[in-house]
């Protein structure tokens, strides 16, 4: 990915969601374009117009932590895209190599120690990489997730290629548009920590080609962390589930993440996750190994 593209759409895209009275100054004079004027930003950032119009060309090399913090509070960015920024600034100054994970194996083998380390887990279980790939799930994670497994066509199952180019992902995702945001949310972040990753490049651009929804998305610049909160599904058996998140990073498994699923003890969803634990244990649910 064009580093210096990537660098002007994410910045301008932020400066365009920021309104004068939210960043607290006055909105003074017609204005040709959403969100703040550049001179505004750099004001905010106690810079120069022309250098801060030069940062937001992409031309990060060499910009000091504090310019980027300065710009960071300027365009009130979250965690997440206070890291992306900085990923981009390091990947400008070529230092990225320093932080890009180190080459993977084109096929990615499921260790048993894993599978049983999931097995064990008695809530729905997922592994899944930074591409959004379903890696492996324990016997309860495969029934939650079985309209994946249904549509996957024999490839890896890829919640990317679910949500924007399966039916089915309209009525698993209760609010489609906020799992679809989520989603490109999660790639575009994944993109930012490697941008040499050529099976994203490869999925980004598949989606693009297939998907407007996707395009349009993946066009906003928008960057999240997934670390814990509650989602909603509609399973095609048990119904509706409102389940509590948490996700976590594998030490020994670099760019791969666990997340656990659980409801609230005697809760409607509890009664369904125990009802489909009895449907799974009378379904084949067999997890395959994966190409990470």
């Amino acid at each position: 990915m064009n580093n210096r593209a990537e660098v002007h759409d994410f910045l301008t895209s932020r400066r365009a969601r920021i309104t004068p009275e939210r960043a607290g100054i006055p909105a003074a004079g017609q204005r040709r374009v959403p969100g703040l004027r550049r001179s505004e930003v750099a004001s905010l950032a106690g810079v120069s117009v022309e250098y801060y119009a030069k940062l937001e060309r992409g031309a990060l090399a060499g910009v000091s932590a504090g310019v980027l913090e300065a710009i960071a509070r300027a365009l009130q960015l979250d965690d997440a895209e206070r890291a992306h920024l900085m990923r981009l600034a390091q990947e400008a100054n070529g230092t990225s190599v320093l932080i890009r994970p180190s080459r993977r194996p084109r096929q990615w083998t499921l260790r048993p120690s894993l599978q049983w380390a999931l097995d064990a887990i008695t809530a729905p279980a997922a592994l899944v990489n930074n591409r959004q790939d379903l890696l492996g799930v324990n016997l309860l994670g495969r029934a939650m997730y079985s309209d994946l497994y249904a549509t996957a066509g024999g490839r890896v199952p890829n919640f990317g290629r679910f949500t924007f180019l399966d039916a089915a992902a309209h009525r698993f995702y209760p609010d489609w548009n906020l799992a679809a945001d989520m989603l490109v949310a999660n790639l575009r972040t994944a993109a930012g920590k490697d941008p040499h990753d050529k099976g994203l490049h490869d999925l980004v651009g598949e989606l693009s080609t297939r998907s407007d929804e996707f395009r349009r998305r993946w066009g906003a610049h928008n960057v999240r962390l997934h670390s814990t909160g509650i989602k909603t599904f509609h399973h095609h058996v048990v119904g509706d589930l409102e389940l509590i998140y948490e996700t976590m990073d594998l030490r020994a498994e670099d760019g791969i993440n666990l997340t656990i699923y659980t409801a609230e003890p005697g809760s409607a969803t509890a009664q369904a996750l125990a009802l489909l634990a009895s449907w799974a244990a009378t379904s084949e649910n067999t997890p395959a190994s994966a190409d990470h």
